[in-house]
Parts: C-alpha cells; structure tokens; sequence
C-alpha cells in the first residue's frame, strides 16, 4: 500500500539504548544546577481505549490514486465497517473485528464506474501495542488536526513586498511514549509557498537564459528544491528532470496504457494545458497501491505542481525576511499562546470531541508543567587572564576586548588580493587590522597588496603567480558575494595549493562606523585558520579526545554525501584535526569512518606521545529512522579503527547523537512573564524517552522568537560518566567554537565538522589536501 501509517522517524528507531548501560539503568538524570521551573509542549492523554485494535488492508479494483475518492467509496458501507473507523488511503483501522478475514465489498463512482474493494486482517493490536501509537497519531492527525486548522488558522498571509508569497499557518503533532506517560508534543509550523507554479518558473527561466543554456540552468535551479502538488496536498523532492518525458507519454495502469494527460483528468478533474512541458521525476520511496501509477520515481508534471520555500534571492532580500519573521518567529508568550487556543479548539469543537469520545481518547488541556536545572556559567580561560561574562546574553565579545589570545602565530608572509574600485576598502581593512591585532596579541607585519582585474580567471591566474609555499595566509577582497569567484579561490587555495584564506566582500568593509568589530572578527579568523588558539574553558578529564561527526549532501555532484570528521588534539580543545570523505550517491552513513579516526588517533598520538583513554564522539547529522545503523554500523566501525591502534589499547568510548530537528520548546515564567529558558538549561526528566539514555540542553540566547533546544542522546557508553558529568561536558563544548564570541547551539566539534563538511559539498568538490588536516581553514 501507499501509507503504511505515519512516516518512521529518529523516535521510531526502537533501539533500547539503556540496556547496554548499567551506570545509567537507575537514574539518567543529572544533579547540579539550581531548578526551574518550566512548561513545555506537550499534552498528556489522560484517558486512552483499553479494547484491542484491528488493522485491516484495503485494495481497490481498478485502483484509485486519489485518496479522497478511495475514503469516499470505502465509507458507502457504514452498515458494515461502522462509524468508528480511522482510513489513510491504504490502512483501516477498526474497533471491532468484522465477520470474515477478508471482507468484499462494492462501490460505484459517481461516473457508474464498479470499484471491487477487498478489506483484508492484517493485524490484532493490543492497547500496549506501539502500533497503537502510530495509530493515534494517524488519528489525531487525519480526524482533527486537518479540519480544526481550517477552522481555526484559515489565514494566509500574503506580503507586499512580494505579492506572490504566502504563508501557510498550521500545527505539528507526534504522539509517544515518554519518561511517565503517552503524550502529544504540538508546535505550531508554517510552510511558505509561492503562487507560481514550477511552469510559470521554468518560462521565465528560459527567458532570461535562452534556449541554448536552458536546460543546464533549469537543472541548476529545479534540482534539489521540495514542490507542493495541491491535488493531494503533497511535497516532492525534485531529483531530475525527464528531457524526453510530456505529459502525452503513457504508462500502464493495471493492464491497459493511459497517458499522464488523461491520468490527472479522470483522476483529479485536471486540465493540462501544455502538452510540451517537460515532466520532473522525484524518487519517492513508496508509491501508490499497484497499478495506480507506473513503478519506480514519480513523475510530477511542472504546471501543477507550486514551489514552497525561498530562493536565495529572496533570503538576501532585507525586507521580506522582516515581513516573514513577523509572521514565523513567535515569541514564547506568542507560541505557548497558540498552543493553548489549538487544545481549546479541538475541547471546544463538539465534531472532534465526539470522535474523541467514540475512540476512548481524551487529552489534558492545559501544557505540561516540569522542573529543569540551570547549569552554573563557565569561566573563561583567555591568555594569561579568565573572566566570567552575563550569562543571559550568552556573549563575551565584550569582555575579551583588550586580552591577548592563548596562542596567535606571527603573520609574517601574507597577501591581499583586491581589485581597482575596492583599492580604498582594501586600504582600510590593513589599517584597522593592524589596529586591532595589537591589543589581540596577534603580531602582523605588512602584507603584499595584490591587484588584480575583476575577471575570474584573472583573480585564479593572479593567485597562481603570487601565493607560494612560504605564504601563511591569503586574504581576497571579492567585489560582490558571487559564488563563482569564492568557489575558485576556495578551490585552488584548499585542494591544488593548500595555503588558509580569507575572503572578504567589500560590502562588508565599507561602512566606517563598523569596520573596528569587523576587523576584529576577520582578525580572530585568520589567527584560528593559521593554528592559533582564542579562549578555552575548564575541562577537568585528562587524556581525553572529543570527537565530532556531520554530514552533507553534494547536490551538485549527484547528490554525493561529504562526512566530516573533526577530533580535539588537546585537553584544552583548543586545537582540532579534521578530515572529509567523499561517498556515494545519498549515502549518510559514513563508510569512510574508519579511515578518518584511524587518521585522527594517529595525529593525537603524535600532538601528545600517548593516545586518548577516553573518546567522546558527538554524531550530528543523523536523518530520520537512521538511530539502528548509528548503533549498530558507526558504533561498530569505531571501535574497528580503535583496535587497528593496538589489541592492548582499549579506551572508554561514548557516542551521542546530536538531534536540532526537533518540535520540542520549553518556557520559562520569569519576571510574570513567559520567556525563554536561560542559557544552560537542562531537562533530562518527562519529556525523555524511558528506553533512551537522554537529554536537552538550551545553550543559546536567541533576540527574537523561541529558543530551540538540542537533544541529546547517548546511545553507546562504556565511560562510566555520570549523567551530571555527560551534560556539563556536553554544555562546555558549546563554549568553544571559535567563529563566535558566544555559546552555539551544538557541541563546537558539531559545527566545526558541518562547517567543514558544507564548505566542500558547497565549493570545493574535492577532499581539501591533507596539509591542512591540523587546521581550521574552513571558519
């Protein structure tokens, strides 16, 4: 069938974490912080059906694609299915057992076609059942959340900077199992959606390209973007386009051939009017009951199908992404505020009450209430000196003014690249660095000055005379944040001549009044690219090695995955190694695993003359349901490189799963007020799944809208660290990215190994030159 029930995700992984860990199986939370008070989006059902649950197949014949009319043919035989029914296409759930195993029924379509339904048991489910789960999300999803968001959210707003945007206001819901109880975790969500159709879109294309490059800028711009198709209210990923494929080509529907025209004409009522248009092809991972629509990708036809999100355009576009964020980013007051009119809608509605009522189900109306910890503010460690900073603004840019760095290596031999009109800038920006170095305790001497002709090629020619193997560091003032020109200078200085660089866009140097904090950043980049070292905090393990993994997937290069793999060197964490693998075509899972912390041991080995006793791997990136291959294939392949050190060399190793997708928010009643939790706000308690060994941590300040927390959860451990010791290491981490004065949301190691992994699906292409493996190039 097309749907069976709702999409596995990171929840449904199933794996009991905690059986493996005996230090954590009587309690997984931490102890120190002072408590807080907090409500969070969840919604306990207190009161659940206790009878058992029938699921049940359907199979249409001749099949019927559209949803709506397999529910409409379906619900003609109330007399025998009942009113207490639950359909999503393929799956029929029912409280009661119908007479035979599998039961016959006959419809007819409003055009006197006879439709054969045949109802099939598949499956009993007890009240424990975790299908019951799923079964209350396909509930509560299909029978109320659609039609109360119609009822109560029928507002999109358009924007009159861009007429042809509108937001799509609505709510998301899972239910789970959590630490005490079955719960709802609800959000509010809005899905932006333009008015032109992918058609409309590909026209103005050709007009601005022509019809020679057509294609190869329709690829460029089609190939990776999500479009919605309002027939059933679907989204696609666009993975390729057929050249050779128009709405006049057929395919078989069950035995006969029928054409793409003629499918959405008797399936949908739809009219095609361009019979020329090429078709996009998606490759969905299910498709529609057999012989709805021809095995394989699907393929989607450009006029009925609408665009959703923004194009870069848009996001370098102040003012609609001022006129968005009055609209999307809701501040907690705001947020908890919706949550409360969305329960109170669905009480209130007597529709959704009585089928509430008919399956047994009832939920609490009001959020649920829980106690967090604040974890105590870190101190920073900076040269000769330490300091404490506010920890409600999460930010020290202020207290570090003035304080020479750990470790700044002296630039000696460097170079500017700059063209003609940017001569003034690039005057500037050596004047003011020169400025702000000297409190920093960065030494500078007086770079080459460069200039070269706004061509691409002649800025490439240009490095290749000038940058050698004695040059420390290159900086290129580009004249407009063109992706080409960064593209090639990244290239060749990261792969065929591995020198650090900087690029700068002039627009970014040419305001006075900011160029100070400018070059104050700009100065902290090039010190960490050349292997200097800013700030750190107190990180009281011995021996230990952190060790962060991301992924990304290389659109370009058909969709190849780039895993980075980042490794601390030091107890101050202060310095990192770093290494990227290129896989295959949509591979997550990363097979060059071994190879990159087999690399990383080494270089630890040789930065300290002994090996690590204890290993921390923070693992970002991980899509939804992939928590089985991270415990079962990345666990593995870990402690694979670990042995090839030595079969006498067995350090304690733990792995953590870094989650930023989540629905999960927390609030905080400070002051009277609803606001987000402080810095260092841990929960560990309610909301953590009992089978997982888990946590969240609110790390960051946020000026506007909610704080979005991180979870965390540690799904191998042989280290024996206390859960108090897990999340204040973890929080620690989060002090030491060094692109920002502040606390980041994820473990530095996570960013730097994202930074890392994006800078070459998005630039380079290529593995960067193992020369550059001790340093942070990519900030």
């Amino acid at each position: 069938g097309e749907r069976g029930g709702r999409r596995r995700d990171f929840h449904d992984a199933g794996v009991n974490t905690r059986d493996i860990m005996a230090h954590v199986k009587d309690s997984k939370s931490g102890t120190s912080g002072t408590a807080i008070q907090l409500r969070a989006n969840f919604f306990r059902i207190i009161s659940r059906p206790q009878w058992v649950l029938y699921q049940y197949h359907v199979d249409y014949q001749p099949p019927m694609e559209s949803r709506r009319l397999r529910s409409a043919l379906l619900f003609q035989h109330d007399d025998v299915l009942g009113s207490a029914r639950s359909f999503d296409g393929a799956l029929l759930f029912l409280p009661h057992r119908l007479q035979s195993k599998e039961t016959v029924l006959h419809s007819e379509t409003r055009n006197g076609e006879k439709v054969l339904i045949t109802v099939t048991l598949t499956n009993e489910l007890p009240p424990s059942s975790p299908v019951c789960l799923q079964f209350y999300n396909i509930i509560f999803r299909r029978e109320f959340i659609k039609p109360i968001k119609i009822r109560t959210s029928n507002k999109n707003w358009a924007f009159p900077v861009y007429p042809r945007l509108t937001i799509w206001p609505g709510y998301t819901s899972t239910i789970l199992h959590y630490e005490s109880s079955i719960m709802m975790c609800t959000d509010v969500s809005h899905r932006v959606l333009r008015s032109e159709t992918v058609l409309d879109f590909m026209g103005s294309l050709r007009q601005q390209c022509g019809n020679q490059r057509f294609p190869e800028f329709c690829a460029k711009e089609l190939i990776g973007l999500i479009v919605l198709t309002k027939y059933n209210n679907k989204t696609y990923r666009v993975d390729d386009i057929a050249w050779d494929h128009t709405p006049n080509n057929t395919f078989k529907r069950g035995d006969a051939d029928i054409s793409f025209k003629n499918y959405y004409k008797s399936q949908y009522g739809l009219e095609i009017t361009d019979g020329n248009q090429v078709l996009l092809i998606s490759h969905v991972k299910k498709m529609g009951p057999a012989g709805a629509l021809p095995r394989g990708p699907a393929m989607l036809v450009p006029e009925l199908c609408y665009l959703t999100g923004l194009t870069d355009k848009m996001r370098a576009d102040f003012h609609i992404m001022k006129d968005l964020s009055i609209h999307t980013r809701l501040t907690p007051q705001q947020r908890e505020e919706r949550l409360n009119r969305f329960i109170s809608t669905i009480q209130k509605n007597a529709d959704a009450q009585a089928e509430l009522d008919k399956w047994g189900l009832n939920f609490d109306n009001k959020l649920l209430n829980l106690t967090g910890r604040i974890l105590p503010g870190e101190r920073i460690f900076q040269g000769s000196r330490s300091y404490e900073f506010d920890p409600m603004t999460a930010d020290w840019s202020r207290e570090m003014r003035g304080l020479s760095l750990t470790c700044a290596p002296p630039l000696d031999n460097w170079l500017v690249f700059y063209s003609r009109r940017n001569g003034s800038e690039a005057q500037s920006l050596m004047q003011t660095l020169h400025k702000v170095s000297g409190p920093l305790g960065i030494r500078i001497q007086r770079p080459a000055m460069i200039e070269f002709e706004d061509y691409q090629d002649k800025l490439l020619k240009s490095l290749q005379r000038n940058v050698g193997p004695h040059t420390q560091m290159v900086v290129v003032i580009l004249p407009s944040n063109r992706k080409d020109k960064y593209d090639s200078v990244k290239k060749y200085l990261c792969v065929d001549c591995p020198i650090p660089s900087q690029c700068v866009v002039s627009r970014t140097i040419s305001r006075p009044q900011s160029l100070m904090t400018v070059a104050t950043k700009i100065a902290l980049q090039m010190a960490c690219k050349m292997g200097g070292e800013l700030w750190s905090v107190e990180i009281p393990l011995k021996h230990l090695m952190i060790v962060g993994i991301d992924c990304f997937h290389d659109t370009t290069a058909g969709r190849r995955s780039i895993a980075a793999l980042v490794a601390s060197l030091n107890q101050g964490m202060s310095r990192w190694f770093s290494r990227c693998v290129l896989q295959n075509k949509g591979q997550e899972i990363i097979d060059g695993l071994k190879m990159a912390l087999n690399a990383a041991l080494k270089e630890y080995l040789k930065f300290n003359n002994c090996l690590p006793s204890r290993i921390i791997v923070y693992r970002d990136g991980v899509g939804d349901g992939q928590l089985h291959s991270v415990v079962n294939y990345e666990v593995s392949q870990i402690m694979d490189s670990i042995k090839s050190m030595g079969s006498d060399y067995i350090p304690k190793l733990s792995v953590v799963v870094v989650k930023k997708r989540i629905s999960s928010r927390f609030f905080a009643l400070i002051g009277g007020k609803v606001s987000n939790p402080p810095p260092g706000t841990i929960v560990d308690t309610e909301v953590t799944r009992p089978e997982w060994y888990d946590f969240y941590i609110v790390s960051q300040a946020v000026r506007s809208g909610s704080v979005s927390p991180t979870h965390y959860n540690v799904v191998y451990d042989t280290s024996g660290l206390k859960p108090d010791h897990m999340q204040r290491l973890t929080y620690k981490l989060c002090h030491m990215y060094y692109n920002w004065q502040g606390i980041i949301r994820v473990p530095a190691p996570c960013q730097y190994a994202h930074k890392l992994a994006f800078l070459v699906g998005q630039s380079i292409h290529r593995e960067p030159n193992i020369q550059l493996d001790n340093l942070l190039f990519y900030l």
